[in-house]
């Protein structure tokens, strides 16, 4: 773990699989808004892709001929400099039919088991809002926990909720270097934007916060405001672009609390919840709006630093905002049910933010922690959607193949190289399970598989059809 925060802070091993990006392809605008400029206007509209593994995509909103979906935006608040630094700008390549939170959250117990034993034990029956005395926060484990969450609001007023609460929500600034008109870096770092985070642990002199991983990538160093004005640097101990979480610490000198997180699971329809964070920056920091849960267990596609992937999200009509990327989404028992991570923005649009349910966020919480990144199954190769892929490269493909993974290079010493997989090889099937395009691929490897598993990859090789057998092996998603 690197505790220099002079170093680049996502100074990391490529991603788990590359991926060629079509020029076809739509970029996700981030929710980049400079905080002296008027509000930011949507750019593009997202063409939606239906998926071959449903009918019909999911519409966000009504409309005669559905054949488009809403642009997501991330919610950090950005400070543009003369020449920003190049950073990963997650996508909507479409808006998929819902998948269940459990099958999305194996992906992230594949190497860290849930922490629910014992959960009785722990179950707090207080009415009182579950904000903890931060020398109190940490299990014996050292593990994040998931507390009970009760099924009925208690007595506790939303403005005592929001009291306690908000002493565990900080501003989080994203500091980078700054190149003048002439290519010529300055020797300070210059703010490029802003979010937010919660502090969820203190563990001796350390806190812990969690946030977005789009709120800190490409900084150089990161600064934390909290709650009693003080300003500290931060250490990123690590991050995951797939899942869009990341994990720092500070020193917990000036920590009075810190946050539980909820069983997101028991979430209804129509459940009260508030989003507390920075919107704008940190001159309007710890802004609380209320809301309710509009739905749970959607699946957004976002295309990511990693790679494609279909996020699990709970949609709320609590405003969210730029800069409320990373705050805490919080039950009416005051805990942590989701981190704050999207919305849709277009004109027309209102009341459809997105937020990462907390029985996703705590295994790779506690993952991150104890190793510094996740660790998934590889299998060693760069891979392209084929609908990525120009026709006059597998022109020799049968006409009953619609969709694949085109190989677009081989991992030395892998797993996909001692099979004999070769460049342009076309993916069609894993276990005998259909692959379309990328997405399919990771799905199957980090929901369906684990590191060592004898996998069987059904693929075309100059029109020819081929099965190899390979065993997984283990990678690491992002190091700092």
């Amino acid at each position: 773990m690197n505790e220099n925060n002079n170093d680049n802070i996502n100074n990391h091993d490529e991603p788990i699989e590359k991926e060629i990006q079509s020029n076809q392809l739509e970029e996700l605008q981030r929710l980049d808004r400079p905080v002296d400029t008027q509000p930011v206007q949507p750019e593009k509209i997202v063409e939606m892709e239906q998926s071959n593994q449903v009918e019909q995509a999911y519409q966000p909103v009504q409309m005669e001929e559905p054949t488009q979906v809403k642009e997501f935006e991330q919610l950090r608040s950005t400070q543009h400099t003369n020449q920003p630094v190049k950073k990963s700008k997650p996508k909507v390549k479409s808006f998929l039919s819902m998948i269940a939170a459990g099958v999305v959250g194996s992906v992230l117990t594949l190497t860290v088991a849930p922490h629910t034993d014992g959960l009785q034990d722990l179950f707090n029956s207080d009415s009182n809002p579950k904000v903890e005395h931060a020398e109190d926060s940490v299990a014996a484990s050292g593990s994040v926990k998931i507390q009970p969450t009760a099924t009925k609001a208690g007595e506790t007023s939303i403005a005592d909720i929001v009291e306690q609460s908000s002493k565990a929500i900080v501003g989080i600034v994203n500091l980078q270097k700054q190149q003048n008109i002439f290519g010529q870096q300055s020797s300070s770092d210059v703010e490029s934007g802003s979010g937010s985070g919660v502090i969820f642990q203190k563990k001796g002199d350390i806190a812990y916060i969690v946030t977005n991983n789009h709120v800190v990538e490409g900084a150089n160093n990161l600064e934390v405001s909290l709650y009693n004005g003080e300003k500290v640097n931060a250490t990123l101990i690590g991050s995951d672009a797939l899942t869009d979480l990341a994990v720092l610490k500070i020193d917990a000198k000036n920590v009075e609390a810190v946050l539980s997180f909820g069983d997101s699971s028991v979430l209804r329809p129509g459940d009260q919840v508030l989003a507390i964070g920075n919107p704008l920056g940190l001159d309007l920091s710890r802004t609380v709006t209320q809301g309710i849960v509009s739905a749970t267990d959607r699946s957004v596609s976002v295309s990511t630093s990693a790679g494609d992937w279909a996020l699990n999200v709970i949609q709320t009509d609590a405003a969210i905002n730029p800069g409320n990327s990373g705050g805490a989404l919080i039950n009416t028992e005051g805990q942590v049910i989701g981190i704050n991570s999207l919305k849709i923005s277009d004109s027309g649009v209102e009341g459809l933010g997105f937020a990462i349910p907390s029985n996703d966020a705590v295994p790779i919480i506690n993952q991150i922690i104890e190793k510094g990144h996740i660790e998934r199954p590889y299998i060693g190769i760069g891979l392209a959607s084929l609908e990525e892929v120009p026709q006059m490269y597998y022109n020799d493909l049968p006409d009953k193949v619609k969709g694949g993974v085109m190989v677009t290079n081989v991992a030395e010493n892998s797993s996909a190289a001692k099979a004999g997989i070769q460049v342009q090889d076309v993916i069609v099937s894993i276990n005998d399970n259909e692959i379309t395009n990328s997405m399919d691929l990771r799905k199957f490897l980090y929901t369906k598989s684990k590191i060592g598993d004898e996998v069987e990859i059904g693929l075309f090789r100059s029109g020819q059809y081929k099965k190899v057998k390979l065993t997984l092996t283990s990678t690491t998603s992002q190091i700092d």
